[in-house]
C-alpha cells in the first residue's frame, strides 16, 4: 500500500471512530428524561434578561460557538472578555460585539501553555473588579491526523487545552467570581465521553484523537461536579453541557466530519446555563443541549473524581487550598 493510501486509511478510521462515539452517546442521551420547560418554550429563559453592568469571560471566543455566544452576551449588555490566540480574529470579534451595542475587550493566550493561561487570569484580575460569568469553551480536537502532540508543559495536548487550561483558569479566577456573586461558571463538555485511564492519562499507549477528546470532555464534567460541591453556599454555580452534536464549526470541518447541528443550537444551550433565571442557584448538573442528562458513569464515581483532582493538583499546582 502506498504512503498516501495508508494516510487516507488512517483518516477514514479516525473519522469512523469519532462518528461512532458521537452516535453511541447520542442514542443514550435520546433515551434520557423529558424535555425541559425551557426547551418546550423555546426562549431558553432569556426573555427579559439583562447583563448590563456585568462582565463575562468566554474562552475560545474568536471563532465558532464561543464567538457566537460572546455576541449574544454583548447584545444583552454584558462587558465581554474575548479570548483566543489570533489577535486579528479577536479584534474582529470585539468589533462585532461593539457594533451591536455591547462592550468588549480581547486578551490573547495560548491554552497549550499553562504559563499563558495564568497570564490571562492575571490580566483579568488586574483589569476587572468583577466577573459574573466564566464560560470555559476553548477546546481542540483534531485536524484529521492521528499524531499525539504535547503541550508546552509536556502534557498530551488535547487534555492540556480542553481540561487543564480550564482547571487552572477557573481556580485562578474563583476569588473574583466569589466577590461578584451571584455568578456562574459554564463548562462546555461533549456527549462524546470516555473514562479516564489513570494509568495512562497522557495516552502514551493507544492514542487516538477521538479518545483524547472524549476523556478530556469527561474530565470537564467531573471537575464540574467537584467544584459545585466546593462552592456550595458561595453564590457561585457551575454546570457543564454538551451544547450540540457536530456543529457547523471550523473544528468539525478540520476533523473532516459532516455537521449534524448548527452553532445556533449550541448557543441556545450555552445561553440557558449562562443567563436563564431558571438556573439560578442550581449547580453541579450536566446538560445535553437544553435538558438535564446523565454523563458517563465515571463522572459520579467519588474515587475517580478524587483521583482526577489529585492529578490536576500535581500537574498544575492549583486547587490545593
Amino acid at each position: 500500500m502506498q504512503r498516501n493510501e495508508v494516510a487516507l486509511s488512517r483518516r477514514r478510521f479516525l473519522i469512523a471512530g469519532a462518528a461512532a462515539a458521537f452516535a453511541a452517546t447520542s442514542r443514550v442521551a435520546a433515551q434520557q428524561g423529558s424535555r425541559s420547560e425551557a426547551s418546550q418554550r423555546g426562549d431558553n429563559g432569556r426573555e427579559g434578561v439583562s447583563m448590563r453592568g456585568k462582565t463575562a469571560l468566554v474562552t475560545g471566543s474568536t471563532d465558532g460557538l464561543g464567538r457566537a455566544v460572546a455576541r449574544e452576551l454583548g447584545a444583552l449588555g454584558a462587558t465581554v472578555i474575548v479570548h483566543g490566540r489570533n489577535r486579528q480574529r479577536g479584534a474582529e470579534a470585539v468589533r462585532e460585539i461593539e457594533a451591536a451595542g455591547g462592550r468588549a475587550v480581547f486578551y490573547a493566550a495560548d491554552f497549550g501553555s499553562l504559563a499563558e493561561v495564568r497570564g490571562l487570569a492575571e490580566t483579568v484580575l488586574a483589569n476587572h473588579d468583577r466577573l459574573h460569568l466564566l464560560i470555559n469553551n476553548a477546546g481542540i480536537w483534531t485536524d484529521g491526523r492521528d499524531e499525539r502532540r504535547l503541550s508546552e508543559d509536556g502534557h498530551e495536548l488535547v487534555f492540556a487545552v480542553n481540561y487543564l487550561a480550564a482547571y487552572v483558569l477557573t481556580h485562578r479566577l474563583l476569588p473574583l467570581l466569589e466577590r461578584s456573586a451571584p455568578s456562574r461558571i459554564v463548562n462546555v463538555s461533549s456527549i462524546a465521553q470516555q473514562p479516564i485511564d489513570f494509568d495512562d492519562v497522557m495516552l502514551e499507549h493507544g492514542f487516538s484523537p477521538a479518545r483524547a477528546y472524549a476523556q478530556s470532555k469527561l474530565a470537564m464534567v467531573m471537575f464540574t461536579i467537584d467544584l459545585a460541591e466546593r462552592l456550595q453556599g458561595s453564590g457561585v454555580t457551575v454546570n457543564s453541557l454538551h451544547p450540540a452534536t457536530l456543529m457547523n464549526t471550523s473544528m468539525v470541518e478540520r476533523a473532516g466530519m459532516a455537521p449534524r447541528s448548527t452553532v445556533e443550537e449550541g448557543v441556545r444551550a450555552v445561553m440557558q446555563l449562562a443567563v436563564s433565571p431558571e438556573l439560578e442557584g442550581r449547580s453541579g448538573f450536566y446538560f445535553n443541549g437544553l435538558d438535564v442528562a446523565r454523563a458517563h458513569a465515571q463522572a459520579y464515581d467519588d474515587e475517580a473524581r478524587a483521583e482526577l483532582r489529585a492529578l490536576s493538583i500535581e500537574l498544575t499546582g492549583e486547587g490545593s487550598g
